[in-house]
């Protein structure tokens, strides 16, 4: 019964995520952007008020201009808490920050491990995958975002952007 009752949480989560992600393949443009910032608070939830500590100080960091910070700060949330998938995916976003591409991947790589729908992660792997000359697979990971969060925000563009770019190349 004790086990149970420490899942109810965890369950009521997700509940209300596949109720979330239901809402956000239906919604309009501006619908889907409330439903979005509703996904987006519900993941950086880690269940441990110092765990959330550190997700908030990784992201300042980030938005100040300190991914070089902000991976310490989101390096100790994963070592504390290797199941919370958006202390990967911010992770991800600092090494992005730094263009340390192959740790972002590796790190993006656990994201969806940990949580498959997420469209910030797919959508994050297919501008790494621009940048690196690698255009087919970029446009294959934003179908895959698209499929999940139909309105994500610049991903139509980036999809319709390659493939008039691929258009008669072998895919």
């Amino acid at each position: 019964m004790l086990l149970f009752l420490s899942c109810l949480p965890l369950t009521a989560q997700t509940a209300k995520l596949d109720a979330l992600f239901a809402e956000l393949l239906t919604a309009d443009e501006a619908a889907s952007q409330r439903v979005e910032a509703d996904i987006w608070l519900e993941w950086s939830k880690s269940g441990s008020a110092a765990m959330d500590l550190l997700l908030q100080r990784g992201r300042d960091a980030m938005a100040n201009g300190q991914p070089e910070i902000a991976i310490e700060h989101l390096t100790a949330l994963i070592d504390h808490a290797p199941g919370f998938a958006e202390g990967w995916n911010a992770r991800a976003t600092a090494y992005y920050q730094t263009g340390d591409f192959g740790p972002s991947i590796a790190d993006i790589g656990q994201v969806l491990t940990l949580n498959p729908r997420h469209f910030g992660a797919l959508s994050g792997l297919g501008s790494i995958f621009e940048e690196l000359g690698k255009p087919a697979q970029a446009l294959e990971v934003y179908k895959a975002a698209l499929a999940i969060h139909p309105h994500a925000s610049g991903v139509n563009e980036a999809v319709q952007r390659l493939e008039a770019q691929l258009q008669g190349s072998d895919l």
